[in-house]
């Protein structure tokens, strides 16, 4: 059976979710999101020019790649759900991730504005994708609320540091099978995508790690081989750990036995 990843209805070939952010240019940005063969991508509507000119960002996206407008700048469940009700009225669809955000040193998500906006949205028919502190409580609140997946962030935003929430990450990965865990925020390198992936995750969003890189679009195709590497290792089965010295070939027989 063919590994795809369901969200809100959706198959996805690809784990991998690409922010838009940062880049240096639209045309880098998507030639970035061609090569990288992402399915998805989040835009802040805040950097959509409802105005249709030429150089919205958003006719830089292929058509065939599932918009994911997120509430960037939003401070509390009320802002973010009218955010994500513009974004629909302006056509951009139904796929939201919500983002609240009232911390501007950290940019630590609010968990509890979060789960007041999600339940909001979902009942509004809104594909929720909820960026949030990994916490379980939290989680299960938001699937609950009706989150289509619940996004917990791999470290602080924007820092490139890496998986550094990993044992919370792997509390959700154990306990909410619901729907599908995205790793979002702080993925500085292939190899720390591939690390979420070893340990369950079912995709990973990375922005700044590739739109800042020295070439982007190599970048993004390195991301798009760790995420891959990652879950077929996953699935594949990894030994575990052991705390002592474990020989691969046998110790007897050798040529100095007698």
């Amino acid at each position: 059976m063919e590994d795809v990843l369901k969200i809100g209805g959706k198959y996805l070939k690809s784990r991998f979710i690409l922010g838009t952010g940062k880049f240096a240019s639209k045309e880098i940005m998507r030639e970035t999101i061609e090569r990288s063969g992402t399915q998805v991508v989040t835009v802040a509507l805040r950097r959509i020019d409802l105005e249709q000119s030429e150089e919205n960002i958003i006719s830089f996206v292929p058509e065939d790649v599932t918009l994911l407008v997120n509430t960037s700048g939003a401070r509390n469940a009320e802002e973010a759900i009218r955010i994500a009700r513009i974004a629909r009225e302006a056509g951009y669809g139904d796929w939201v991730k919500i983002e609240v955000i009232n911390d501007s040193r950290y940019l630590l998500p609010d968990n509890s504005e979060t789960i007041k906006a999600t339940e909001v949205l979902a009942s509004e028919g809104f594909v929720v994708l909820p960026y949030m502190h990994p916490d379980l409580y939290a989680a299960r609140a938001l699937v609950k609320a009706g989150a289509a997946a619940v996004m917990p962030l791999g470290s602080l935003i924007g820092s490139n540091q890496g998986v550094k929430m990993r044992t919370l990450i792997e509390v959700l990965i154990d306990e909410i099978t619901e729907v599908p865990i995205i790793v979002d925020a702080g993925i500085g390198r292939p190899s720390h995508a591939a690390e979420a992936m070893e340990m369950g995750a079912h995709g990973v969003l990375v922005n700044t790690a590739v739109a800042v890189a020295g070439d982007p679009v190599a970048m993004a195709v390195a991301f798009a081989k760790g995420i891959e590497a990652g879950r077929m290792a996953y699935l594949a089965g990894p030994g575990r750990e052991c705390a002592h010295a474990s020989p691969s070939s046998p110790l007897t027989g050798f040529l100095y036995d007698t």
